[in-house]
């Protein structure tokens, strides 16, 4: 088994509202996201490849059409999106177009970033 990674970034804005009172990010604020999708799976014969990642990326554009330079908060689905629940959010929506799909990794900076496994 192979695991194999696509990596797409977004601009959005957004604000937690279930942060703690006077916390940094119940303000707006705004991020480059950075996702990473990650699959599994045997190496394909004759193509030599778990999955093409001209397959990843088709599968990922629609998102990035929803996401990129909005506010998230107005997404259905995302009112409190947190960098957990926005890889929830998109695991939700590739699971069954990614055969094999393992992670949804979400970065909102360089040093902040968490990982979806799905269940």
């Amino acid at each position: 088994m192979i695991d194999i990674s696509h990596t797409f970034t977004f601009e959005a804005a957004h604000d937690l509202p279930q942060a703690p009172v006077g916390h940094k990010c119940r303000r707006l604020h705004g991020h480059s996201y950075e996702v990473m999708l990650t699959v599994r799976g045997p190496v394909q014969q004759p193509a030599g490849w778990v999955i093409d990642f001209a397959d990843i990326a088709a599968a990922w554009a629609p998102l990035h059409g929803m996401l990129d330079h909005q506010y998230l908060n107005e997404i259905e689905g995302l009112e409190n999106p947190t960098s957990e629940l926005l890889a929830t959010w998109i695991w939700q929506r590739l699971v069954e177009k990614l055969p094999g799909l393992i992670a949804v990794e979400i970065a909102e900076t360089c040093t902040c970033r968490c990982v979806y496994r799905g269940s």
